[in-house]
C-alpha cells in the first residue's frame, strides 16, 4: 500500500512542493541527493541574477593542509558543487608540515581580499596546529563554516551570522520533510563543538528570531550516555539525530513507531558479504527503516545537503560584502 506525502522547501523568497509516493509500511527515506540538486538548481539562478546585476562572482577559497584522503574527498566535492551553482573556487594545499604561523599568514592574506568571499579550512588539521585558533582566524564575515567564535556565539544568542552547514542542512532537510519541530522531543546524540553542539543550539532556539530555529524541546547524549539511559531517551523522542561516529548505535527498539530519524554519522567498515569497505552511518538503518516515519541514509542523506549549505553561507557572504561596498561607496 502506497500514500502520497506533500511536503514543501524553501530557499529564500520561494516556496517548492515535493510530492512523494512511499510505502507506508515503511519509513519515507529522506533523499538528500535529490533535495540538494533542486537547491543547488536554485541557488543558481540566484547567483546568475546576482551577478547579472553588476556584482562580482561569489568565491570560494578552501585550504588543505597535509595530505588526508578524506579531506581531499571533501573539498573535491565542495569545488563541484561550486561549479554547478556558478561560484568561483580555489583550494589551495600546503604541506603537513606547515607551520600554525604560516597558515595564520595564509588566511590573513585571504580575509583582506576583496575578490574572495568565503573562506574555509578543511578540518582536521595537522597536531602542530590548534584548530581552535585557525578557526578564530577566518574573518566572521568570510567564515562560510560558521567555526570562528563569533558566528557560534551569534548562534546560541540567536542572532544573524552563518550557521556550520551540517546543522544548517539537517534543518533544512526537516523542513523539507515537513516534520513538526514545535514543541516536540527532540534528542542530538553527539557533543562535538561542530555538529551536535550547533544543532541542538539550532534546534532548540526561537522561531521568532534571526536564525529561524525549530523551537524543539532537546535533550542532548553521546557516545557515553549509558545505553540504557540512551534508549530510554531516544524511546521518547519524535525526532532523533545521532553524529557520533559509531555504527549501529541507534537500534529498531530505540525508536518511538514513526519517529523522524536524521543519521548524521560516517564509518567505514568491511561488508561482511561483499569483503569490500562501505560507508554506513550510526543507525541500523535496514531495522530502523521497519518503524520510523523518516529517516535519512547514509551516504545519500545529509552529507549532500552539507555541501549545500555551504554553497547557500558563500552567496550569502557575497551578498553581505556587496552591500557593504555599497554602503561605504554612498558615503565616500
Amino acid at each position: 500500500m502506497f500514500k502520497c506525502f506533500v511536503s514543501s522547501w524553501a530557499v529564500p523568497g520561494r516556496r517548492y512542493v515535493t510530492k512523494v509516493l512511499v510505502n507506508s509500511n515503511m519509513a519515507q527515506i529522506i533523499d538528500g541527493k535529490v533535495i540538494s540538486q533542486e537547491i543547488r538548481l536554485k541557488l543558481n539562478e540566484e547567483v546568475a541574477q546576482f551577478v547579472n546585476a553588476g556584482n562580482p562572482q561569489p568565491h570560494l577559497t578552501a585550504v588543505i593542509v597535509g595530505e588526508d584522503p578524506a579531506s581531499e574527498i571533501y573539498v573535491r566535492n565542495k569545488m563541484t558543487a561550486c561549479k554547478e551553482v556558478g561560484i568561483s573556487s580555489e583550494t589551495k594545499r600546503l604541506p603537513a608540515t606547515t607551520t600554525e604561523e604560516e597558515l595564520l599568514q595564509l588566511i590573513g592574506e585571504l580575509n583582506r581580499d576583496d575578490s574572495v568571499s568565503g573562506v574555509l579550512v578543511q578540518l582536521p588539521v595537522p597536531e602542530q596546529i590548534n584548530e581552535r585558533t585557525i578557526c578564530n582566524a577566518v574573518a566572521p564575515e568570510k567564515d562560510v563554516d560558521g567555526f570562528n567564535e563569533i558566528n557560534m556565539g551569534r548562534l546560541a544568542l540567536d542572532m544573524e551570522g552563518f550557521v556550520p552547514a551540517t546543522p544548517l542542512a539537517v534543518k533544512t532537510l526537516l523542513e523539507h520533510c515537513n516534520i513538526e519541530t514545535f514543541g516536540r522531543n527532540a534528542v542530538v546524540v553527539g557533543r562535538s563543538k561542530n555538529v551536535s553542539l550547533p544543532l541542538a543550539i539550532l534546534m532548540h532556539s526561537d522561531g521568532k528570531n534571526a536564525t529561524k530555529a525549530l523551537d524543539a524541546t532537546v535533550t542532548i547524549c553521546h557516545r557515553y550516555t549509558p545505553p540504557k539511559e540512551l534508549a530510554i531517551h531516544c524511546r521518547q523522542a519524535d525526532i532523533i539525530v545521532v553524529a557520533v561516529g559509531k555504527p549501529g548505535l541507534i537500534t529498531k527498539d530505540m525508536v518511538k513507531p514513526g519517529a523522524c530519524v536524521i543519521d548524521v554519522g560516517i564509518n567505514r567498515i568491511k561488508d561482511e558479504k561483499t569483503g569490500n569497505d562501505k560507508l554506513v552511518g550510526d543507525v541500523d538503518f535496514e531495522e530502523v527503516r521497519q518503524v520510523a516515519g523518516h529517516i535519512s541514509p547514509v551516504p545519500g542523506g545529509v552529507g549532500p545537503m552539507t555541501v549545500t549549505m555551504l554553497m547557500y553561507n558563500t552567496l550569502k557572504a557575497a551578498k553581505k560584502a556587496a552591500q557593504n561596498a555599497s554602503r561605504k561607496s554612498a558615503l565616500v
